[in-house]
């Protein structure tokens, strides 16, 4: 384990320390946690730009060959 020291808004800290005692839950265990279900949230949301930029790239793709068969249906109608 790392040890770590930070400084907290006061209002975080005082919300935090009320869900503590509601919780029966450490300190350390709470933020553990919450940077944890932190840490998913930013890998998921880089995750869904990666996605929807490869998607686009996919969809000009897909235009582009729709392109060329239209292209290709005209050439053999003449």
């Amino acid at each position: 384990m790392k040890t770590l020291s930070l400084k907290l808004d006061e209002n975080i800290f005082d919300e935090t320390e009320e869900i503590l005692k509601e919780k029966k839950v450490a300190r350390n265990r709470y933020i553990n946690e919450a940077l944890e279900f932190y840490n998913k949230f930013q890998k998921r949301k880089k995750l869904a730009a990666e996605f929807q930029k490869a998607s686009g790239l996919a969809r000009e793709s897909s235009l582009e060959l729709i392109a060329e068969f239209d292209s290709l249906m005209d050439d053999e109608t003449v």
